[in-house]
C-alpha cells in the first residue's frame, strides 16, 4: 500500500451494510479499517432485530397461551427483568458488540465518531486518519423532529420499550408503521391498555390498505387496543401526575392521558460527520448516490439506511455486500432488490415481497390479483386463526409479480414467493409445487391455482 494513506478502505459504521462491506474487502490484501460510534455489530444486532424479536417472541406466546381453552382459566405471570435479561443473552450469543469477527478478518476496529475533514481525511477522537476511499453505512435515527416536547417529556422507543422492568398501564404509542404497531401489540399482550395513534388513513400506510384495516380490526376485537388513525401527533406534555399526548384529529385538538409513551415516528438518516467538506451532495433525507452507490465524492460511496430509502437490515446487508463484490471484483452489478421480504413482526406476521397493489396503481401497470382468505386453508381450523390472507399478483403472462401475505407465519410463506419474483416463475410453477396440505403455505397453492392462465 501506497504510505500516503493509512488505509485503503475506511468503513464507516459496523451495522449490517458496513459489516457486509468490511468483511468482503477484507478478503483482499488491501488495509481495513470500520469505525463504530456504539456498538460493533450496529443497532440490527445489539439494539434493534435480535432483541426485539425475543421479546416479541415472548409476547406472542404469552398471548397464545390464553387461547385455548383448557388453559384460560389458568393464572400465568411474567418477570419482564427476566425477559429483558433473555434479549441480552441472545445478543451476546449472537456475537453483540464483539470485535471478534472484525478482528479474524484482520479489520482494524476503531471506536468513536467520526467527521470528514476532506475526502481523503477524518478526525475521529482527536486523532485523523487518511483513507484512499471510504464508505458510510451509518444507518439511521428516530425522527422526532414535528412534535415538540420531545426534549423536555420522558418518553420510550421501540428499543427502549422491550427493556423496560416495569409493565405499565397505561401506554400510548405514537406512530402506526412496523414498529409502532409491533410495539403496541408487545405491552397489549402483556396486559397494558394500549393507544395507538397514526396520522395516516390506516395503519401500516406503506402497504396496501386491507392490511392496515384487518390488523386493526385484530387489535381492537382481540386485544382491546384503541386505534386512532388520522390522528397527527404535534406535542408531548408532563407534570407530577402525568404525561400528555396531544394531537388533532379531524381538525379538532385532542389529548390523551398514559403513564408511558412510546414513540415509533419513523427514522431519518445519520448525516453528521462533515460530509460537506468531503464533497458529497447530501439533503436532510438522506446522502445522493448513483446506481452504483458511489456519491458525488468519486471516492467514498454509502450504502444502508443512511441513503433514506426504506429502512431494512435485508436491504442494508444487501447494499454494502454488492458495493463491495463490486470494489472486489471490479465491475459495475446494479443492486438487485428483486425479492427482498418487507416483514412486519406482529402475530400475525405481515409479509410483503415484490411488488404490491399499490405500487402497480402508482404506476399503471396492469396486473391480475388473487386473495385468498386464511380461512379457506385447513391450518386455520387446526391452529384456530382466522384473521389473514394472500393476495397474488401476476402479469399478463402470469408471471409472479409479488405478493401481500398476512398469516401467523407469514415470513416463511414469503420466502417461495420471493424465489418466484426473483426468477421470473409462473403461477404454474407454483400451481404445480406440491404444498403440505395443513399448513398455512397451502394458501400460495390456492392463490396460484386462481390465477392459472386460461385455455
Amino acid at each position: 500500500m501506497s504510505k500516503k494513506y493509512d488505509f485503503n478502505y475506511i468503513v464507516i459504521g459496523s451495522g449490517p451494510a458496513g459489516t457486509a462491506a468490511a468483511l468482503k474487502l477484507a478478503e483482499t490484501k488491501k488495509t481495513v479499517a470500520i469505525i463504530e460510534s456504539h456498538f460493533f455489530g450496529g443497532s440490527n444486532l445489539n439494539t434493534r432485530d435480535i432483541p426485539y424479536s425475543v421479546a416479541l417472541d415472548f409476547s406472542h406466546f404469552y398471548d397464545k397461551l390464553f387461547t385455548y381453552p383448557e388453559l384460560q382459566n389458568q393464572e400465568f405471570s411474567f418477570n419482564l427483568p427476566t425477559v429483558a435479561a433473555c434479549q441480552l443473552s441472545t445478543v451476546i450469543e449472537a456475537g453483540g458488540n464483539n470485535k471478534k469477527r472484525f478482528e479474524e478478518a484482520r479489520i482494524v476496529c476503531i471506536p468513536g465518531y467520526a467527521n470528514f475533514l476532506d475526502s481523503h481525511t477524518i478526525a475521529i477522537n482527536s486523532k485523523k486518519l487518511t483513507a484512499e476511499n471510504f464508505i458510510i453505512a451509518t444507518g439511521s435515527h428516530l425522527k422526532t423532529t414535528e412534535i415538540t416536547g420531545t426534549e423536555t417529556v420522558g418518553f420510550l422507543t421501540p428499543e427502549s420499550a422491550i427493556k423496560t422492568h416495569r409493565l405499565p398501564k397505561v401506554v400510548t404509542v405514537v406512530g402506526g408503521g412496523a414498529s409502532g404497531c409491533e410495539i403496541a401489540e408487545y405491552f397489549a399482550e402483556l396486559g397494558s391498555k394500549v393507544i395507538l395513534l397514526e396520522m395516516t388513513e390506516h395503519l401500516l400506510p406503506n402497504e396496501d390498505p386491507e392490511v392496515g384495516d384487518l390488523l386493526s380490526d385484530y387489535f381492537s376485537r382481540k386485544l382491546d387496543i384503541t386505534v386512532l388513525t388520522n390522528s397527527k401527533v404535534v406535542a408531548l406534555e408532563e407534570d407530577d401526575c402525568s404525561k400528555r399526548v396531544i394531537f388533532r384529529q379531524d381538525n379538532t385538538e385532542k389529548l390523551v392521558r398514559v403513564d408511558t409513551i412510546v414513540l415509533a415516528t419513523g427514522s431519518e438518516p445519520n448525516l453528521d460527520l462533515g460530509l460537506e467538506n468531503a464533497g458529497i451532495k447530501f439533503k436532510n433525507t438522506g446522502i445522493a448516490v448513483d446506481k452504483l452507490l458511489q456519491t458525488s465524492a468519486k471516492n467514498i460511496y454509502a450504502a444502508g439506511d443512511c441513503l433514506g430509502n426504506e429502512s431494512s437490515t435485508d436491504r442494508a446487508y444487501l447494499e454494502g455486500f454488492t458495493l463491495a463484490t463490486n470494489i472486489v471484483n471490479k465491475t459495475k452489478n446494479v443492486v438487485n432488490y428483486s425479492g427482498v421480504i418487507r416483514l412486519v413482526n406482529t402475530y400475525p406476521e405481515i409479509a410483503t415481497v415484490g411488488l404490491n397493489e399499490n405500487d402497480l396503481l402508482k404506476r399503471d401497470r396492469k396486473y391480475k390479483k388473487a386473495i385468498i382468505k386464511l380461512d379457506d386453508v385447513v391450518a386455520s381450523k387446526i391452529y384456530h386463526f382466522e384473521y389473514g390472507f394472500i393476495k397474488l399478483i401476476v402479469d399478463k403472462t402470469c408471471h409472479i409479480l409479488g405478493a401481500t401475505i398476512v398469516a401467523p407465519n407469514a415470513s416463511l410463506i414469503a420466502e417461495e414467493i420471493a424465489l418466484a419474483v426473483r426468477h421470473n416463475l409462473t403461477t404454474v410453477e407454483l400451481a404445480s409445487t406440491p404444498h403440505l396440505i395443513n399448513s398455512y403455505n397451502q394458501i400460495v397453492k390456492l392463490a396460484a391455482k386462481k390465477l392459472l392462465p386460461k385455455r
